[in-house]
C-alpha cells in the first residue's frame, strides 16, 4: 500500500491510499485458497473445486472482503505510525470509484481531523472554595412545617355543614356525553379536595357549599386539548352524590409524624431533615465549586479545537435550547436551527474541557467501576416508573446510551482529582448566600 499526504492544515489531515491491482489479486487468491479445503460444489469433492471455478463463483465478494480489510489495514498501520487520534471517524472515499473496474489500482482518499496535543496544566496553581452550610434551625422547622402539610388529615365537619374550598369531601359520581356514560367517568367513595384543581376545570367550583347527602348535577366541558380525543371539548353532566364533608385538621409535629416518615421519633425525623438539607447543600455548593474550577482551566489552557466537534456541538446546543423555548414541539419535525456566534463560543468551551478533563483522566488512569456504572442506570431508570425492565435492556444494548451515563461519572471523578491537588479554601456561608453563587451559574 502506498500512502502520500494530501493535506496537513493544522488539525486537517488528508491521505491518498493506492493498493496496486496485484497486490488487490494476490490477496483475493490467498482467501480463495484458505477457503478451498472446505468449499462444496456440484460435480467435485470438497475441496476439490478449481480455482477458476472458485474466483467465478466467489471472486467478487472475495474482492471486495479484500478491498476492504486491506483498505483498513492500512488505515490502522497509518494511524499507529502517525500516532493521530482522529477526532471522528475518518471520511474514506474510492477516488476512482465511478471508473474502478477489476484489474485497475485502488485509490482511496482518507481525511479526518486529528485530536489536538493537550498541554500540561499545573493543577496546584488552581484556588477553590469549598463553600459550607450548615442546617440552620429555621430550615429544619420550615422542612418540619412543610412535611406536616403533606400529611394533612381531615376531620367530618358538623352535620350540614357546607364544604369550603379546601375541604375534602367522598362523593360517588358518574359522568354523561350526549346522555350516554362514558369509561372512566364513574367512580364510587373518591375522596376530593376542592381548589386541588384535580378535576375537570369547574367541577370543583360547583361542589362548593355541597353537604353530605346532598345529590347533585355538574355541568362541565371537557378542554379542548383533553387527553381523551372523543371527548376533547364535549360537553357532560356528572350526576353526584356527596356523602361525607370534611374540613382540613392541622397536622401536628410530633413523634407521631415522624413515625409516618419512617423516624422513631421527632428528634429522629430532625436528624433525618438535617443530614438531608446539609447533603442538598453540599451538592449545591460543589456546583459553585466545579465551576469555578472548568473557569480557571478554561482561561489556563488554549489549544485548536477540531472543527468537526465544535460544530456538533454547536448544533447540539442550538438545537437543545430551541426546544426548550419551544416546549409545545416535541419531536424534531422543524426547521434547521442555525448556531449563532454564541452558541459557537459556548461550543468552543465545552470541547476544550471535554478534551483537557479526558486527558487529565486518561493519564490518571481514572475508571469507572461496574458498581458506579449499575447505580447511574438504576438512578436513570427511576425516571420511566413501570419501564425500568426496558431501560435496562435498551441501556445494554446501546452503547451510545452508555456513554451518556459514563461520561458524567468520568467527569465528576476527574474534577474530584484536580480539587485534591488544587488549593481548596473552605469557606462557612448561609443559605441565602449559597444560593446566590447558584444563581450566579446561570448568568454566566
Amino acid at each position: 500500500m502506498q500512502v502520500k499526504e494530501t493535506q496537513n492544515d493544522g488539525l486537517k489531515r488528508g491521505y491518498q491510499f493506492t493498493l496496486p491491482a496485484a497486490d488487490l489479486a494476490a490477496a483475493v487468491d490467498a482467501k480463495l485458497k484458505e477457503a478451498q479445503p472446505e468449499v462444496e460444489m456440484k460435480g467435485f469433492r470438497k475441496g476439490k473445486v478449481p480455482m477458476a471455478m472458485l474466483k467465478k463463483q466467489f471472486g467478487p465478494r472475495i474482492l471486495g472482503e479484500a478491498m476492504q480489510d486491506a483498505i483498513d489495514g492500512a488505515l490502522r498501520d497509518h494511524l499507529e505510525g502517525s500516532g493521530d487520534r482522529p477526532a471522528a471517524q475518518p471520511k474514506v472515499e474510492m477516488d476512482n470509484g465511478d471508473g474502478w473496474k477489476e484489474g485497475d489500482d485502488v485509490v482511496v482518499n482518507v481525511t479526518y481531523e486529528t485530536l489536538p496535543t493537550i498541554p500540561e496544566v499545573d493543577l496546584t496553581t488552581l484556588s477553590l472554595e469549598k463553600l459550607t452550610v450548615p442546617a440552620e434551625e429555621a430550615a429544619v422547622t420550615e422542612a418540619l412545617e412543610n412535611l406536616a402539610k403533606s400529611s394533612q388529615a381531615f376531620e367530618d365537619r358538623e352535620a350540614g355543614s357546607a364544604a369550603e374550598n379546601g375541604d375534602q369531601i367522598t362523593i360517588d359520581f358518574k359522568g354523561f356525553v350526549d346522555g350516554e356514560a362514558f369509561e372512566g367517568g364513574e367512580a364510587e367513595d373518591y375522596p376530593l379536595v376542592l381548589g386541588s384543581n384535580s378535576f375537570i376545570p369547574g367541577f370543583e367550583d360547583q361542589l362548593v357549599g355541597a353537604k353530605a347527602e346532598d345529590d347533585l348535577k355538574v355541568e362541565v366541558s371537557f378542554p379542548e386539548e383533553y387527553g381523551a380525543p372523543h371527548l376533547a371539548g364535549k360537553a357532560a353532566t356528572f350526576e353526584c352524590k356527596v356523602k361525607s364533608v370534611k374540613a382540613p385538621k392541622e397536622a401536628q409535629i410530633d413523634d407521631e409524624l415522624a413515625k409516618k416518615f419512617g423516624a422513631e421519633d421527632l428528634d429522629g425525623l430532625k436528624k433525618q431533615i438535617t443530614e438531608r438539607l446539609e447533603a442538598e447543600y453540599a451538592g449545591a455548593a460543589r456546583q459553585v465549586m466545579k465551576r469555578s474550577l472548568l473557569d480557571q482551566l478554561d482561561q489556563k489552557v488554549k489549544f485548536d479545537l477540531p472543527e468537526s466537534l465544535v460544530e456538533a456541538e454547536a448544533s447540539q446546543i442550538a438545537h437543545q435550547l430551541w426546544h426548550e423555548e419551544n416546549p409545545e414541539v416535541q419531536g424534531h419535525n422543524h426547521d434547521a436551527i442555525e448556531p449563532t456566534d454564541e452558541h459557537k463560543t459556548l461550543a468552543e468551551r465545552r470541547v476544550r474541557l471535554g478534551l483537557l478533563l479526558a486527558e487529565i483522566g486518561q493519564k490518571a488512569e481514572v475508571t469507572i467501576t461496574d458498581q458506579e456504572m449499575t447505580q447511574a442506570v438504576l438512578r436513570a431508570a427511576r425516571q420511566y416508573p413501570g419501564q425500568e425492565r426496558a431501560f435496562f435492556e435498551f441501556v445494554q444494548k446501546n452503547e451510545g446510551a452508555q456513554q451518556q451515563l459514563r461520561a458524567p461519572i468520568f467527569e465528576d471523578k476527574v474534577v474530584d482529582l484536580i480539587a485534591e491537588k488544587a488549593k481548596v479554601e473552605e469557606k462557612t456561608v448561609t443559605k441565602e448566600e449559597l444560593e446566590k453563587a447558584v444563581e450566579a451559574l446561570d448568568e454566566l
